[in-house]
């Protein structure tokens, strides 16, 4: 484990602590408390302390410099795989680390639904740690015996330099659609925050092939993944009641694979996985032989049977997402199609219109509801959403436990609810507050009270 820190909640004796001004916390007001858990050094921007002090104009980059300096030459030896993308990250990644596993390879999970060792093992604050804590896991999992690291790289984490010094040994691209503009500002710089990720391969890069920033990805040792030609060449798929069945086909060899994944959106996920474990140095059919034995994450299209009908948690959250998973209980649909959605605060809100009129125009009806609206006004949050609706097909319910039960009161036989953009959440976030709340929770307490 790490030996510095910037939580003094988490100083051990003989520790340094580094005061870290953030937003809307300022280390230097913990520094006593980081001494008095034994902190036997100080590195701070100002004031004097009774123990070694290290007054530096930036104490953020003195700890980034240290631990990228000190502790990654003892990570040369792992495996590290990331992922990035807009969609597809988590997924992806949660199929690679099962799969792995399955295989005899001791993996762990680093991404949006937490760290993850055999089980899961804790939650996590963003789809990727800060510098510091990521060194932290990733050193946690080392000491456990634990040789590779499957891990989401989000844009931000890129930008930010979370991912200093690691190599990645293999790394994919699942797709580019409009999201966190609000930080990049346009596509362009949120393109080049995503290609970040090759100046720090040394391995195969792959590419979803159907995805036209795919070409931007281009290395010397490159593959693609895809319905499109591709070298994991998608031929077809077709949905069974189990999952999915799919027609892949790789060096002139034709392979047929039954997943219990259901959806388009999740051949791709699935296909990226086999592709990253295939370039480890997998054979194919032994990839195959255990497809059956890899589940999505929880709130990732979770269906729970409800009244004849289905409820389908899942995580979408752009525009691309939210029209994927509508596409895929479109496709085979023999009841209504009955959306619940919203968008969180203090987000990119250009966004918001979109969603509203993707949400409407696809579905019989729609409920919007709150999301995390965080320190925004959700009627405001509301009204860009609705900006977008063009159809006369929809109501607002802001509390979002009252919109589940709506929703789930409307499912008729055959009907589909899907409850989109919390997945595995359980909370909501109000203001600077989370509260308890889980949609796969609202729902199973809808079946025990009423059906």
């Amino acid at each position: 484990m790490l030996n510095i820190k910037i939580d003094s909640r988490k100083v051990l004796p003989g520790d340094t602590f580094v005061a870290i001004k953030g937003k809307t916390v300022d280390g230097h007001d913990y520094i006593d408390q980081a001494i008095a858990n034994g902190a036997t050094k100080i590195i701070a921007s100002h004031g004097e302390y009774p123990v070694e002090t290290i007054i530096t104009e930036d104490p953020e980059k003195y700890i980034d410099d240290y631990i990228v300096q000190n502790y990654s030459p003892l990570l040369e030896d792992m495996t590290i795989i990331g992922v990035t993308g807009t969609n597809g990250k988590t997924t992806t990644c949660y199929l690679t680390y099962q799969m792995l596993n399955a295989l005899g390879r001791k993996t762990a999970y680093i991404g949006t639904i937490g760290f993850y060792l055999d089980k899961f093992t804790s939650e996590l604050p963003n789809t990727t740690p800060n510098l510091v804590d990521l060194y932290d896991l990733i050193l946690t999992a080392q000491d456990q015996g634990y040789n590779t690291i499957v891990m989401e790289v989000s844009s931000h984490a890129l930008d930010l330099k979370r991912v200093a010094g690691l190599t990645f040994k293999v790394a994919a691209f699942t797709n580019l659609t409009q999201d966190h503009l609000d930080y990049h500002g346009t596509m362009a710089n949120y393109l080049q925050a995503k290609k970040l990720i090759l100046n720090q391969l040394k391995g195969p890069m792959l590419a979803n092939a159907d995805d036209e920033y795919a070409k931007e990805f281009v290395t010397s040792d490159y593959a693609t993944f895809g319905f499109q030609p591709s070298d994991y060449h998608i031929i077809s798929y077709e949905n069974i009641s189990t999952g999915t069945l799919i027609h892949l086909q790789y060096q002139g060899r034709d392979y047929e694979i039954s997943t219990k994944l259901r959806g388009r959106f999740n051949v791709h996920n699935f296909i990226t996985m086999l592709a990253i474990t295939n370039k480890l140095g997998y054979d194919i059919e032994d990839i195959i032989a255990l497809s059956t034995k890899v589940m999505p994450p929880k709130g990732r299209c979770q269906i729970i049977p409800v009244k004849e009908g289905e409820a389908v948690i899942d995580y979408a959250h752009t525009p691309d997402a939210v029209l994927k998973i509508i596409n895929t209980f479109n496709e085979h649909k023999l009841g209504r199609l009955i959306t619940l959605i919203g968008c969180g605060g203090d987000r990119d809100p250009k966004k918001r219109p979109i969603m509203g009129n993707i949400a409407s125009e696809n579905s019989d009806y729609c409920i919007f509801t709150s999301d995390n609206p965080r320190t925004e006004d959700p009627a405001k949050i509301m009204d860009d959403i609705i900006a977008g609706v063009k159809k006369d097909n929809y109501e607002i319910e802001l509390d979002r436990r009252r919109a589940i039960v709506k929703g789930l009161d409307m499912l008729k036989p055959n009907d589909v609810l899907l409850i989109l953009g919390k997945g595995h959440e359980d909370y909501q976030i109000l203001g600077h507050e989370k509260v308890h709340l889980d949609d796969s929770e609202e729902v199973e307490k809808y079946i025990r009270s009423r059906c």
